[in-house]
């Protein structure tokens, strides 16, 4: 496994992150275009603020974990500039999207703006030492929890009272995100937190009869025989595990990581598609139709983030199940997404076969945060071995 370290950072210096200094630095106006064709032209001037953020996110890490690069923490402060002055409405939520000057163009119904706003602020104050930045991910964060039961607010357009729902895609990045934010936040209060998101993941949206993770579950934590109720997504979960895994390993709690490595493999097996390769987007628990009509479609970040978890699970015990399927999934994700005509960051949208959907690098989306984190955090950890 050790090969893949040189793989992985070289991919990540050499192709990725040189795709995105090259391309996406808006020098008129601020911040990132993360519209972006096969050879990088910008199509598209739109800015979305969960991108941004991710991108930040992504040069801050880079300078602080990889190398104190200092057009890394340049690029960090040039999304963190356009954030602070244009991202917030007047009560401190952060819009959707803004159009290329910083105009709002989308109202804040999204939470997942605030989490990767938070992200990258906390991330930016890592490497400025600038006591700003970090209140500023401090106030997003309690916002968010504030906001957490009802993450849409005024633009939610579920009625009321006949069938709510919890989500798992905030409690998943929230898992990550207090973590992240340990400096700020303080280290008996992410303690209590990953510990409350962990126990909700493991015993709540995790169905163990079924031996999957659902997207959506009742209020009481049960499960909803509805499009919504039925809907799996094994990126998500996947993803989530080594959220999980990261928690465990800091409590050392060692019978998480197991738990949350064998809850990563039924999801991949569930997910795998036997026929083409690869692991598909949606699925439906009883095996119904799925609501999504895009449920078959090969993405960028499911197969990157699967990766990711197996080379946590690789170093954690050295389980030849875990090689065996890193081996696997790297072959076809190696194969499919890596654009080794044009160079640069990867392609994002396959369909079942594995054929190219979207002749794109980056959109409304996809940005500059799964395709370099996962390879940072790949050769990070195999190399630790």
């Amino acid at each position: 496994m050790k090969k893949y370290v040189d793989i992985y950072k070289e991919e990540l210096c050499k192709e990725v992150i040189p795709f995105w200094e090259s391309h996406s630095k808006d020098d008129v106006y601020g911040g990132y275009f993360t519209c972006l064709d096969l050879q990088g032209n910008v199509y598209d001037t739109d800015k979305f603020i969960w991108l941004q953020a991710r991108q930040a996110w992504m040069f801050s890490t880079l300078y602080s974990s990889l190398e104190a690069n200092p057009n890394w923490k340049e690029m960090a402060r040039h999304g963190i500039n356009f954030l602070e002055n244009h991202g917030r409405d007047k009560n401190g939520d952060w819009y959707f999207s803004l159009d290329q000057r910083g105009n709002p163009l989308v109202q804040p119904y999204n939470i997942f703006s605030d989490c990767f706003a938070a992200m990258a602020f906390g991330a930016y104050y890592g490497i400025s030492g600038e006591q700003r930045y970090a209140e500023i991910a401090k106030d997003t964060f309690w916002n968010i929890l504030r906001r957490q039961d009802n993450p849409k607010g005024p633009y939610n357009k579920k009625y009321p009272g006949t069938r709510n729902l919890q989500n798992f895609a905030l409690p998943m990045i929230l898992s990550n995100l207090s973590m992240e934010l340990e400096p700020i936040l303080g280290k008996q209060e992410v303690s209590k937190l990953t510990a409350d998101i962990a126990t909700l993941i493991i015993t709540q949206f995790y169905d163990s009869q079924r031996g999957l993770v659902l997207e959506n579950i009742s209020e009481n934590g049960e499960f909803v025989d509805s499009f919504e109720g039925r809907l799996l997504n094994p990126g998500h979960a996947i993803e989530a595990m080594w959220f999980i895994m990261n928690i465990g390993l800091r409590n050392n709690d060692l019978a998480l990581v197991e738990e949350a490595e064998q809850i990563m493999y039924q999801q991949l097996e569930k997910g795998w598609d036997e026929q083409y390769g690869g692991i598909f987007y949606f699925l439906d628990a009883k095996g119904q139709p799925t609501e999504h009509l895009e449920w078959d479609r090969k993405l960028w970040w499911v197969h990157l983030e699967t990766l990711v978890a197996l080379a946590k699970t690789y170093a954690f015990n050295r389980s030849p199940k875990a090689k065996t399927w890193f081996e696997k999934v790297h072959e076809y994700t190696w194969y499919h997404f890596r654009d080794p005509k044009n160079g640069g960051e990867w392609y994002g949208y396959l369909d079942r076969r594995g054929e190219l959907l979207l002749h794109l690098k980056g959109g409304k989306w996809k940005g500059c945060f799964h395709v370099p984190r996962a390879l940072l955090e790949i050769s990070r950890t195999l190399d630790t071995i």
